[in-house]
């Protein structure tokens, strides 16, 4: 459906809401008139069942929703006096029609002081259960989303068993298309093996489908970076068929919705707008060679004469450990005269040519000329193969080319599928959407997706261009890696998938600071008396210069390994913007100290010295933010001569603390 269908149709679910609640919404002594009200009936309907308002933007998050309305229903009823078991069935079955009967049969009233915590242990599990879907299916749709390395196209930058965290945000989250589907799950319902989400997949029933009107049109949130070249890109396979990403061999093509259709992981070597050329299986934009990042190692395949010897599996783990050859070979004929070796880097190469049962290698390399059916445009007047490709203009949004019947091979699929144009071809001439065209101007921008791996990566060379809506997001980070199970890279746990250089690991920092909370939370809970306990005039005990002291050392301390933190994620991200940068050092350095001491009195090094910020004579109330900011400002600019200034006299206030009115006493009466 489009925008103002959905628009259409979400009015109407407001009115059979209305029709079904009016009577409810009275008896909760609100007003008729406000269940039919869009959005305002959904807030005042969390103050009826006394849940927070912000539920009712849960109920427009695709996914999401579908719990969400769920929830909603049953609360609604159980905050009629509706708890049993058989109320909780009804509500859900009847997909909310339940309130149908509560507002015109029932004789019900409403329970304005409803207990919110569950009455059995298996409604705390299922309450517990489902905010923990919510909760992920939000991360996972809108911020970041795992994901695992299946194949070598991206060998050496990125491992077959590499785990990562794939940044939604960065160019912008994609609101899912499919809104009717299994939360947490892409394609295909693990063990039941069965679709996960509803939509008519057959191809000539796929745009008259009833079930594929709830498909919402495509929409993003705004990023705040594009595609840069050379960057790695999880997207959508455009020409994705396969009724489950895993099965290669299914019984029928399956034309699926974009959001579900296989993920995969490549390079983009050539964004919108740029000529891409393939010389020699070297990839040149522009008219020059692309220089891709130090990270990044291309593997050809060669074929390799034995001396003497044959290479066989026993070789496997000698060749991954000698050479770093990590694809597979295997003989080209049963004399075993040569083998074809499906992925050598040039660093491997160099080393491997040294090989005591060596003759020779050579470079498996197609001929310029000599067309490969499987490539794209699939088109005989296009002699192009996996080495030998182009030159191919890759759209831009708002930009107009010539359409003709010989560039048309190459565009057709995009001013078809992707575009959504009809399109005709009578004689010489070229229809788009029943009109005579010449021209044609693109509506969004495509990129040219390939992996380092040239001739052992199905990529973009088989199926084109790779459409901005298809794109998901950009992997940032490597949480973990395994070369087969328990065989662990420990090198590779926690490092950056961008950035130059050596990847670094950060997973010894990332427990140190585990750790560091864990104990943190634990002194501070076992101490926690302390900072509760209730102060007067007659047992505050004010803070003496050496605590204060010791607090500051610490929390410089606390700084510097903070700032160096960041400052070592920020080296791996080379992306991440420098207003992005700028807000994190300011939120670190400037407001460490004003927010700990107006939310919790004190910072980490005055907890530690178990002495705490308050109020001048109200000794039981911690300072607002703005005074905390105004304190720490004062405290900064003087520096160490600030704490000189402390007086005399019993209160012990430093020339901050008169300014804000503030305190330091110590939190252990003991």
């Amino acid at each position: 459906m489009t925008l103002m269908q959905w628009f259409i149709f979400i009015l109407i679910i407001q009115v059979i809401h209305g029709l079904g609640t009016w009577k409810l919404y009275i008896k909760a002594g609100r007003q008729a008139w406000e269940a039919f009200v869009p959005i305002y009936n959904g807030i005042v309907l969390m103050k009826i069942i006394n849940r927070p308002w912000w539920w009712v933007i849960l109920l427009f998050l695709p996914i999401v929703n579908l719990i969400m309305l769920m929830v909603v229903w049953v609360e609604t009823a159980r905050s009629f006096g509706k708890n049993t078991y058989l109320d909780t069935f009804l509500a859900v079955i009847t997909l909310g029609f339940y309130n149908y009967y509560l507002n015109y049969i029932a004789d019900v009233e409403y329970v304005k002081e409803r207990g919110l915590q569950p009455k059995s242990g298996s409604g705390e599990w299922t309450s517990s259960i489902l905010f923990a879907i919510v909760a992920a299916t939000i991360v996972h749709t809108y911020f970041i989303q795992p994901f695992t390395i299946p194949s070598s196209s991206l060998e050496k930058s990125l491992l077959v068993g590499d785990f990562l965290f794939v940044s939604k945000f960065h160019y912008g989250a994609r609101i899912p298309m499919t809104t009717v589907g299994a939360p947490m799950v892409h394609d295909t319902i693990p063990v039941l093996n069965k679709k996960s989400y509803l939509f008519n997949d057959r191809f000539e029933e796929r745009k008259t489908s009833w079930i594929n009107k709830l498909q919402l049109p495509y929409l993003r949130l705004p990023g705040f970076e594009k595609i840069d070249r050379n960057e790695i890109v999880v997207f959508n396979q455009p020409a994705d068929t396969l009724r489950d990403m895993n099965d290669f061999t299914p019984d029928r093509n399956y034309y699926k919705p974009i959001d579900k259709k296989t993920n995969l992981v490549k390079r983009c070597v050539a964004v919108a707008g740029d000529s891409l050329e393939v010389r020699d299986g070297y990839v040149y934009i522009n008219g020059k060679k692309n220089e891709l990042p130090d990270r990044a190692h291309l593997q050809f395949s060669y074929l390799v004469k034995p001396k003497t010897n044959q290479f066989t599996r026993n070789d496997i783990n000698y060749l991954k450990e000698r050479y770093d050859i990590t694809d597979g070979f295997g003989p080209v004929d049963n004399m075993h005269s040569s083998y074809y070796f499906s992925a050598i880097s040039d660093e491997a190469l160099a080393k491997f040519k040294n090989h005591p049962n060596v003759v020779s290698i050579t470079p498996n390399k197609a001929v310029k000329g000599k067309r490969d059916p499987d490539i794209f445009p699939h088109d005989p007047n296009y002699n192009w193969n996996v080495d030998f490709f182009g030159p191919l203009y890759i759209p831009e949004k708002g930009k107009t080319i010539d359409i003709n019947l010989d560039v048309l091979p190459l565009y057709k699929r995009v001013i078809t599928e992707y575009e959504g144009n009809t399109l005709q071809v009578k004689g010489n001439q070229i229809l788009i959407n029943g009109k005579a065209a010449n021209t044609y101007t693109f509506k969004q921008n495509y990129y040219w997706m390939m992996g380092d791996n040239r001739h052992n990566s199905i990529d973009a060379r088989r199926w084109g261009f790779v459409p901005f809506d298809h794109v998901l997001g950009k992997p940032v980070f490597i949480w973990m890696s395994w070369d087969g199970f328990p065989n662990a890279r420990w090198e590779r746990f926690f490092t950056t998938v961008g950035g130059s250089g050596e990847a670094s690991s950060m997973f010894i920092p990332f427990l140190v600071l585990l750790i560091g909370i864990i104990l943190l939370n634990r002194w501070f809970r076992k101490n926690k008396s302390i900072f509760d306990a209730e102060f007067s005039n007659s047992n505050v005990v004010y803070a003496s210069i050496f605590d204060r002291i010791k607090a500051l050392f610490i929390d410089s301390v606390i700084l510097i390994i903070m700032m160096y933190i960041f400052s070592r994620i920020f080296a791996g991200f080379d992306s991440i913007p420098n207003f992005v940068k700028i807000i994190t050092y300011i939120i670190i350095f400037w407001l460490y100290d004003p927010l700990f001491t107006s939310i919790k009195g004190g910072t980490i090094g005055h907890s530690l010295m178990k002495i705490g910020v308050r109020k001048d004579e109200e000794f039981n109330k911690h300072i607002s933010l703005p005074s905390a900011i105004i304190r720490f400002l004062l405290k900064y600019l003087l520096g160490w001569i600030s704490l000189l200034t402390i007086t005399g006299d019993d209160k012990k206030k430093a020339i901050h603390d008169n300014v804000a009115k503030s305190v330091v006493i110590k939190l252990d009466k003991t």
